[in-house]
């Protein structure tokens, strides 16, 4: 099946904080097997990603395509795009209308217009996970496999924080994508990932240190594809993670759900740390059973789950490649 964006039209949609929309469009993608004849992956992306998950132009092709650990011989991959993700010509400019749970309702009314009532597995890093961990919070029943990477089912103060610094970054800055990509590629990286790779060297043609030139062509790169009123919006999404507010607390709202959750930290993550994904495995445990905690061994921080795909594919084997799975 092609990756071809699709439209869904939500209509008549009120977030949580009371703002209405007439009408969102939701795009979405989908490949592998045709839509009903096999088990589906939701995959949510990150900030910056978008539907178009696996193929040429995919942002996961690593990990999703024929005979990879996500097999599209065995899988239907559904992705939707965040509205105002900037993707299409959609653009939200309110941007604190929305929270992470607010996306979470959208990309359920989604699964439902597809006549979909559950899914085999949702999967995402970063902001997608958050996003994942909502949608189980709001429909317990929703899938088989819960599986948040590089994430949490909150943003903790150190990541409201960060999220704070974008959103006055974009805001004031006479630079604004610029120089809230170049303050994020610091919590997106490690010092020991920096280290390993720059080594204090110098950029001759441009007399700066060569940590510098990277950081501003990452800068001018996303500037260059990616919209401001995009970059507020995901930048609010990531800082209002959190599962419990204005609803139940976090073990009866987990315990409410079958699903399997295999939460993946990263050990250099300065995100999501992964004493906070620890943490959230340890009091998972308190009241269920089938709650699996792994780690990406790397030096390159919250992207590694972007980068470690070697890794990545020896810790979702168990999920993702058994013999036979049940539709």
């Amino acid at each position: 099946m092609e990756n071809i964006p699709s439209p869904i039209i939500i209509h008549e949609f009120i977030t949580e904080s009371g703002a209405s929309y007439s009408s969102l469009p939701l795009s979405f993608t989908l490949s592998g097997l045709p839509l009903h004849s096999a088990p589906i992956v939701l995959v949510n992306h990150a900030l910056t990603g978008n539907a178009q998950v696996t193929g040429e132009n995919g942002w996961w092709n690593d990990l999703i395509g024929d005979e990879k650990t996500i097999d599209t011989h065995k899988y239907t991959v559904l992705a939707f795009d965040v509205p105002g993700n900037g993707n299409d010509s959609f653009i939200i400019e309110n941007y604190q209308d929305f929270t992470t749970r607010d996306i979470a309702r959208i990309f359920i009314k989604g699964l439902e217009a597809l006549n979909i009532d559950q899914v085999y597995a949702i999967i995402g890093g970063s902001v997608g996970g958050g996003i994942a961990w909502e949608i189980l919070a709001l429909e317990p029943g929703i899938t088989q496999n819960l599986i948040p990477i590089a994430t949490d089912w909150k943003s903790t103060d150190w990541m409201i924080a960060n999220c704070y610094l974008q959103e006055q970054i974009l805001n004031n800055s006479s630079r604004p994508i610029e120089d809230a990509r170049i303050h994020a590629m610091l919590c997106y990286r490690s010092p020991e990932s920096f280290k390993e790779k720059f080594q204090r060297t110098i950029n001759n043609n441009l007399s700066i240190f060569n940590i510098e030139s990277w950081l501003a062509h990452h800068g001018e790169k996303l500037q260059k594809r990616y919209q401001l009123a995009s970059y507020k919006l995901m930048n609010q999404l990531l800082k209002t993670i959190d599962i419990t507010r204005n609803s139940d607390d976090f073990e009866t709202l987990l315990s409410r759900t079958n699903a399997a959750i295999h939460i993946i930290g990263i050990n250099s993550d300065l995100f999501f740390t992964p004493k906070e994904n620890r943490d959230t495995f340890q009091e998972l445990k308190k009241f269920k059973d089938n709650v699996f905690y792994s780690e990406i061994d790397s030096v390159h921080g919250h992207d590694a789950f972007l980068i470690e795909y070697k890794q990545l594919d020896h810790l979702l084997a168990d999920i993702f490649k058994a013999e036979t799975i049940e539709k």
